[in-house]
């Protein structure tokens, strides 16, 4: 009976160690994204009414932003189609 309980209260830390571990790595890609939000705001805020860096530094940042621009581009092209955005958001092709 005690090697029976033993097996289970293994089985169930390590579950939860899993969990745990799935939950900050989780945290870790929302940050991450919300960074990269930021700094595209950063390079990009000339866009949205914000003061843009110095052209120079942002040309050489623009190899870094391939991703964020084909999302701008993206966004603009279904700007005009609000079930074209929903359809994106739910990532259905």
């Amino acid at each position: 009976m005690p090697l029976q309980f033993g097996h289970i209260l293994k089985t169930t830390l390590k579950t939860l160690v899993q969990m745990n571990r799935e939950k900050a790595t989780g945290m870790l890609d929302f940050e991450l994204k919300e960074l990269e939000n930021i700094f595209t705001l950063l390079i990009l805020g000339g866009f949205a009414g914000l003061p843009s860096p110095p052209s120079p530094i942002a040309v050489e940042l623009l190899p870094y932003m391939e991703k964020e621009l084909i999302v701008l581009l993206a966004r603009a092209d279904l700007a005009q189609d609000p079930l074209g955005v929903l359809m994106g958001m739910l990532e259905i092709d």
